[in-house]
This record gives C-alpha cells, sequence and structure tokens, in this order.
C-alpha cells in the first residue's frame, strides 16, 4: 500500500516537471517576459494648459478651451459651441487641431500623426451664469491607434 502512494506521488511530480517545462518552453524560455499588448484606446481627461503622454514618443496638451455658448440667464441670438484646442507632439513633430461639438466646420473627431481623436464629455456641461467667473473645464477624449 505505501509503496502504491509513493509510486502515486512520483508519477504527479513527474507529470508537473513535464507540465512546468512545456509552459516554459512555450513562453520563449522563461528569460525574457512576454511582451505586454499594446492598447488600441483609451481615454483621457484634461483641464486648459495639461498635458498627457499617449506614448513613450507622444504628447497631447490641451492648449485652450473656446466657450462661445450663450450664459445661463442671457438673451443670446444664437446657442453657441465650446471648442478645444489640442497639440499633438510625436518624435519632435507638431501638430495642433480643434475638436468642437456644434461648430460651424468643425468637429467632435480628428485624426492626427496616425492616432485619431474623439470628444467626449465636458465638465460643467451647462454654460456659467451671466456674471459668473470661468469655471475650470474638464474635457474628456477617446484616442485610438488608426
Amino acid at each position: 500500500m505505501q509503496l502504491r502512494i509513493i509510486s502515486l506521488l512520483t508519477a504527479f511530480a513527474g507529470f508537473g516537471i513535464v507540465a512546468a517545462c512545456s509552459v516554459v518552453a512555450q513562453n520563449g524560455g522563461g528569460d525574457a517576459p512576454a511582451p505586454a499588448p499594446q492598447r488600441k484606446s483609451a481615454t483621457y481627461t484634461l483641464t486648459a494648459g495639461q498635458s498627457v503622454a499617449l506614448t513613450p514618443t507622444a504628447t497631447l496638451k490641451l492648449e485652450r478651451i473656446n466657450d462661445s455658448r450663450c450664459k445661463t440667464g442671457a438673451v443670446c441670438v444664437w446657442e453657441g459651441y465650446i471648442s478645444y484646442s489640442f497639440v499633438l507632439t510625436n518624435n519632435g513633430n507638431s501638430s495642433n487641431f480643434v475638436l468642437a461639438e456644434k461648430m460651424p466646420g468643425g468637429s467632435n473627431t480628428a485624426t492626427q500623426q496616425g492616432l485619431r481623436f474623439t470628444l467626449g464629455g465636458v465638465e460643467p456641461a451647462d454654460p456659467p451664469a451671466l456674471n459668473a467667473p470661468a469655471p475650470t473645464y474638464r474635457v474628456s477624449l477617446r484616442v485610438d491607434v488608426s
């Protein structure tokens, strides 16, 4: 009986060693870690003047926000719009672009240097009151590798 238990334990240990060897062989010997999967999209939230690293070589900066929407409590002849001016710098090359909703001739998406930018939400969502100071805007946007 004892001999049978020892035989079974030896057999299970042998299977464990074979399984471990096959995993090491599949992962390239175990010396180098498997490469991390490259992210295809991410969402960022920025305030005016803030920058974010998109890749090891690319940064995005929200240069300024233009809010021409009709202020709460004002009488306006048009609704207005809010737009966001960005600068993308990648490997020393810079490009400027604007994202906006409801801006004549504008778009809520742009493709620059192989990256696609899509405007998300803004805080605060509503325009400020007529005589209120300008709020601290926060804009979110999705960045996709195109």
